[in-house]
């Protein structure tokens, strides 16, 4: 991709260079862009907070956090009803909710999946399915977690031909290894409702109800990383309850913010109350900006009509993606999203993973099309990723589509 492309203002789902030249941004920049650049109503709310004051203390903050917290939680599943507003990114929500299992249930073991993603620190990058995250810090990384397979089912690891025949392999694997292979202290399992980074990966129907059994069973907290899916990504409040997924815990980031602020949050069963503030606090956690962009974003989001129109347009952008897929089914071996939330799998002629074509096409999009993709898996991947802006219009959408039917034909 180039990166001598230099954006001086945004609107909506679209970018301007200095020389008010015109891009399309399908990605919602690293999908937190949730409610496109420079929302009008997030501006005026976070120009009056600058005004009024700009930052003191998260001692002083408390009262606002709870409000905005109770304005989540109004919208969680049924159960979820407590939570924690110290975190303004994804990554350390992950560790927070992990050092609420620990601390919970006195273990200390950590399951998640292969090619998962949940985060950059090193803790973060621990726990996350990718070696080549974690190739370079071997000597301080923590062995106290496990990775598991994946429900791939495009690429199944076990070979297996489909749901239900395959018996959810990938979930016995986890039952296997709680029983056989750890410690007998495994805390908790971590996953993505729809493994983001990993190439847009949607598990089959049943699975997670399959996980939340084996939790039931071992005794372990399920934590939902909805970092990437919360706030109406797939068309719903939260991945977790359209899934049926009932996690203990749930982390929310990048949309909560609404146009890039940095807002996270961490939500749970009041059970799970259990960490002292001093046990999981930054400086800028539970900032006036990130509180006040948090509060304005779930006010838009939830509005009537909002999220069903994510649904309903994101079923005509699905449908556009696979007649692309119809028409160049040699490129794209496999479409998969719900919502806003979409990938493109691309293969070669034998239908095995082309990572070069995949970035190929992510820089070809820029360069001659002017628009911007994201690959799955930091380019090691070969997923393209769409995802625009949940205020992105029809006609926005049928402008992706053109683009992205013009970069393929040239292919």
């Amino acid at each position: 991709m180039s990166t001598n492309v230099h954006f001086t203002k945004g609107k909506g789902i679209r970018l301007y260079t200095a020389q008010d030249e015109e891009y399309i941004d399908a990605v919602s920049g690293t999908f937190n862009i949730a409610l496109g650049y420079s929302h009008p109503e997030l501006v005026d709310a976070l120009k009056t907070q600058v005004e009024d004051l700009i930052h003191v203390s998260s001692s002083f903050t408390a009262d606002l956090a709870q409000s905005v917290l109770d304005g989540i939680l109004e919208h969680a599943p049924a159960h979820i009803n407590d939570g924690w507003m110290r975190d303004i990114i994804g990554s350390t929500a992950n560790e927070g909710a992990v050092k609420i299992a620990n601390k919970y249930n006195g273990k200390n073991e950590v399951i998640s999946l292969a090619m998962s993603h949940h985060g950059q620190t090193l803790f973060a990058t621990n726990i996350s399915g990718n070696a080549f995250r974690r190739k370079s810090f071997a000597n301080t990384l923590s062995t106290n977690n496990a990775i598991v397979p994946a429900p791939y089912c495009y690429r199944c690891p076990f070979s297996a031909k489909g749901v239900p025949d395959c018996g959810f392999m990938c979930t016995e694997a986890i039952y296997d290894y709680v029983q056989y292979g750890s410690s007998g202290n495994v805390s908790c399992i971590i996953l993505e409702p729809i493994l983001g980074n990993g190439g847009n990966i949607v598990p089959p129907e049943g699975y997670f109800q399959r996980i939340k059994k084996i939790c039931e069973e071992l005794d372990l907290v399920l934590i939902a990383d909805e970092v990437q899916t919360g706030i109406g990504r797939t068309g719903y409040m939260f991945a977790s309850e359209h899934y049926d997924i009932q996690p203990d815990i749930i982390t929310l980031a990048k949309g909560l913010g609404g146009i890039g602020i940095p807002a996270a949050a961490i939500l749970y069963r009041s059970e799970l109350n259990v960490l002292e503030k001093f046990e999981h606090s930054y400086t800028s956690g539970g900032n006036l900006l990130s509180l006040t962009a948090t509060q304005k974003t779930m006010e838009v989001v939830s509005r009537e009509g909002f999220l069903e129109n994510v649904r309903n347009n994101g079923k005509v952008l699905g449908e556009l993606l696979n007649k692309l897929k119809e028409h160049y089914g040699h490129i794209i071996g496999d479409v998969r999203g719900i919502g806003y939330m979409w990938g493109l799998e691309i293969i070669d002629k034998d239908g095995a993973p082309d990572v070069p074509l995949t970035n190929r096409i992510i820089d070809i999009a820029l360069d001659d099309h002017k628009m911007i993709l994201r690959g799955s898996r930091y380019g090691f991947g070969n997923v393209v990723k769409v995802r625009p802006a949940l205020t992105a219009t029809l006609d926005d959408i049928e402008e992706i589509y053109s683009r992205l039917d013009k970069l393929f034909a040239k292919l």
